[in-house]
């Protein structure tokens, strides 16, 4: 059984029941999720043991945020308590041609002041096999960006398999550095790496990429440019969403290693239930199908599998089996009733 370490912060979402906009709305639903630790849900679903390790608030939403993690069976050990508050964000889902809209109030949460020394970086990646992170989290934060650092150099130090999805939140960077300054030195230790090509070069601060970057004769130069400023870099996915509208998406993943290129079907999905969390989803088969040893191509088709079934499911954590995802690979999209 492989042991999966993520680490990044968990807030708490408000949205408004029944796709109603914020000014309509009187009530809100609340839920409990993160990238990484949405990742992690899934992987424990799947028969991998996990721990998130973040830091919460010492208050009524800390231990609610604990009970919820316990809900999942995540592993809590290694988090630490501390700060004042839980960060939170607000969710207007679209509709047919309406968007969907978030608007973060995260600022000063416990995760954002983090200190060196809360996390015991050694205690929590003993015995662990894989290490995850994301691009959010240095966003938060000159403390969070800080401990991503100390984490993925901790684990590279104990041989551990590090993997990152390059979520890329440009209303977070306010703390006085841009992405291209911080990341490079965590995505050079990183073997796995979810991102488009053009995110990727931005965030390493290379030249920008031309529309046609997906172009077969141009791909390989690309992906040799991303090994230069990342040479532990084993696995490069990255999700194909063809957004017919918000209620109507298309979605195909590809994925480079080893100097090959594979590509997945494309899965339709209509109508959609919640966005949110797809790409977690899709990041979560990833690992899960890499620490399984399989062939490229079916990593990736688990992955775009997982992240379709997400787009079926309210919140932002995927609550798909693997007998479900392993249908959906096989072609069955039927949905018919189980009896």
């Amino acid at each position: 059984m492989k042991n999966i370490v993520a680490f990044g912060e968990i807030l708490m979402r408000l949205s408004p029941p029944d796709h109603l906009r914020f000014f309509q709305a009187n009530t809100f639903e609340t839920s409990y999720s993160g990238a990484e630790f949405n990742t992690l849900v899934s992987l424990q679903n799947w028969g991998l043991k996990t721990q998130f390790v973040t830091k919460l608030p010492d208050n009524d939403f800390g231990d609610k945020v604990l009970s919820e993690i316990s809900r999942y069976r995540v592993g809590q050990k290694h988090i630490v308590k501390g700060g004042d508050r839980l960060g939170i964000y607000f969710l207007e889902k679209g509709s047919a041609i309406r968007s969907g809209k978030v608007i973060y109030d995260r600022a000063e949460s416990a995760i954002a002041n983090v200190k060196t020394g809360d996390i015991n970086w050694e205690k929590a990646l003993k015995g662990v096999e894989w290490f995850h992170w994301s691009g959010i989290t240095p966003g938060i934060s000159e403390a969070a960006a800080q401990e991503c650092l100390l984490a993925c150099k901790t684990a590279r130090s104990m041989n551990i398999k590090i993997s990152c999805d390059l979520n890329y939140r440009k209303t977070l960077w306010k703390w006085g550095k841009r992405p291209d300054e911080v990341l490079p030195e965590i995505l050079a230790l990183t073997n796995v790496i979810l991102a488009d090509l053009a995110t990727l070069f931005k965030m390493l601060g290379r030249r920008d990429i031309d529309p046609d970057y997906t172009l077969p004769e141009t791909l390989g130069d690309h992906y040799k440019e991303v090994l230069e400023s990342c040479p532990e870099l084993e696995f490069l996915p990255s999700t194909l969403r063809y957004s017919q509208s918000a209620s109507h998406q298309k979605i195909g993943g590809i994925m480079y290693s080893n100097g090959k290129l594979v590509t997945s079907d494309i899965k339709e999905i209509i109508p959609v239930v919640d966005r949110l969390g797809t790409g977690d989803a899709f990041m979560a088969g990833i690992i899960y199908g890499l620490s399984q040893d399989w062939e490229a191509q079916k990593v990736l088709d688990f992955a775009v599998a997982s992240s379709s079934f997400k787009h079926t499911i309210s919140g932002d954590i995927n609550l798909a089996s693997l007998n479900e995802i392993n249908a959906i690979m096989q072609g069955d999209l039927s949905a018919l009733v189980k009896r």
